[in-house]
């Protein structure tokens, strides 16, 4: 009965090489190609003699072997420039075959590990996935200051002279125009009383004149003085919002 040997199976001929370089723990930088090349033949001839198929790459490989160790048996010639390793090239392939193959394990590691991962759908109920956490006006509205307002009337005066055309405002006459801060109070009461809430902010931007815009912050301020409206913001930066606190 004849002996079967089970040879190691390689991916390629850096893959052998590689391997002999790790077997005799040489530098990768230093290879000792006599050595390796020799090693080398000698596993391609006991793939032979095992009758496998031996493919074109490692015949090549063991061709270019015997090619550097012959420049490498030659004596060196004396010239000006130092010459270049003739393993140079070899190195710089087996470095980045070496490369690519530590990146190839990390790469089925993580499949690996991917494998032992469930997923589950989001089972979260209708009622908590809606639930909104309950503000507390108090400390909302603790942080609105005329200072605040001040800040707001000023963005929107800065609005309406911007829309002012230089050119064209110029064009007419201009009357003054008388407004009362008694009827502007009122308006705005009557106003709130059927609108029931509006913006701070819009009610300003619907006055005609810089005159109706002052009078209306005024008489805002005024109201909001007495306890007839109550101001709001529901966040910082929110447009502030007025009610009515008369019932209608």
């Amino acid at each position: 009965m004849d002996l079967k040997v089970k040879l190691q199976v390689f991916e390629g001929p850096l893959d052998l090489l590689l391997h002999l370089l790790e077997k005799n723990k040489v530098n990768i930088y230093d290879i000792p190609i006599v050595e390796i090349t020799n090693q080398y033949l000698e596993y391609i001839n006991e793939m032979k003699r095992h009758d496998l198929n031996i493919v074109s790459e490692f015949l090549v490989m063991a061709a270019t072997l015997l090619d550097i160790k012959s420049r490498m048996l030659l004596p060196k010639e004396e010239k000006e420039e130092e010459e270049q390793d003739p393993r140079a090239e070899l190195v710089q392939k087996l470095l980045e075959y070496k490369m690519y193959k530590c990146m190839s394990y990390e790469l089925k590691d993580r499949q690996v590990d991917a494998q032992k991962v469930m997923f589950k759908t989001p089972t979260i109920p209708e009622e908590v996935r809606q639930y909104e956490e309950p503000v507390d006006l108090e400390q909302l509205l603790s942080d609105i200051t005329l200072k605040k307002l001040n800040a707001v009337f000023k963005s929107v005066m800065r609005k309406r002279e911007d829309k002012i055309d230089p050119i064209r405002s110029k064009f007419g006459k201009i009357e003054k125009e008388e407004v009362s801060l008694e009827e502007r109070m009122d308006y705005l009461l009557q106003y709130a009383l059927t609108h029931q809430r509006f913006s701070f902010r819009g009610i300003l931007e619907t006055q005609s004149t810089k005159m109706e815009v002052i009078v209306t912050f005024l008489s805002i301020l005024e109201l909001m003085k007495t306890g007839k409206i109550l101001i709001s913001q529901e966040y910082i930066f929110d447009d502030i919002l007025i009610e009515s606190k008369i019932a209608a």
